[in-house]
């Protein structure tokens, strides 16, 4: 709570490096409960710290350290996963070619997309941000209009024959998610059994 409350102010930051705090953090995340006061304080300073290089380096140089902020992401209170999701963007945007894979190994999309629909207005802003930068093409697309993917599979079931072409759109856009969904689900399984 201390070296929270001193990371309040922009140039302890620096100092608060100095003496190695990643490998306690992460410890504290891994053994408490990751929805209590103490993992949302642990993750605003740990979102804080990796907007250095130095912090940067020392999260992916522990075992499972991106796993344990993508667990928080899952787990997290709702004020813990929006600091979560800010350490990863802070991460990608730092150095995309180099924090985009260590991301997606963990399998932060599920997290992610949960964001999108019920995290705190901040916290589906930041997602929205993280999943552009985990897209394969590195260029940024143009943003999409809340309905864009509905329209693209409206427009794909407009080629199919029959009645109630829009329900049908909103099926297969129902199915992928689903199967996106247990793939994903199946990633963390495979996770969880080398863990």
């Amino acid at each position: 709570m201390a070296l929270y409350n001193l990371s309040t102010i922009a140039d302890n930051l620096q100092t608060i490096l100095s003496v190695q705090p990643i490998p306690p953090l992460l410890e504290l995340l891994r053994c408490g409960k990751r929805s209590s006061k103490t993992a949302d304080k642990c993750c605003a300073l740990l979102e804080s710290l990796l907007a250095f290089d130095q912090g940067r380096v020392a999260l992916t140089s522990e075992e499972g350290g991106v796993l344990t902020i993508v667990e928080v992401l899952e787990e997290g209170s709702l004020q813990g996963r929006e600091h979560a999701v800010g350490a990863l963007l802070t991460m990608c945007e730092s150095d995309r070619s180099k924090y985009r894979d260590p991301i997606l190994n963990e399998g932060a999309i599920p997290g992610l997309l949960e964001l999108t629909a019920h995290g705190t207005p901040k916290s589906r802003v930041k997602a929205h941000a993280l999943l552009d930068l985990l897209r394969n093409s590195p260029y940024s697309r143009s943003k999409l209009q809340p309905n864009t993917l509905e329209n693209i599979v409206s427009n794909i079931a407009s080629q199919i024959d029959g009645e109630d072409r829009g329900g049908k759109a909103k099926k297969m856009l129902a199915e992928m998610v689903k199967v996106s969904m247990e793939q994903s689900l199946r990633h963390l399984q495979r996770r969880a059994s080398f863990a």
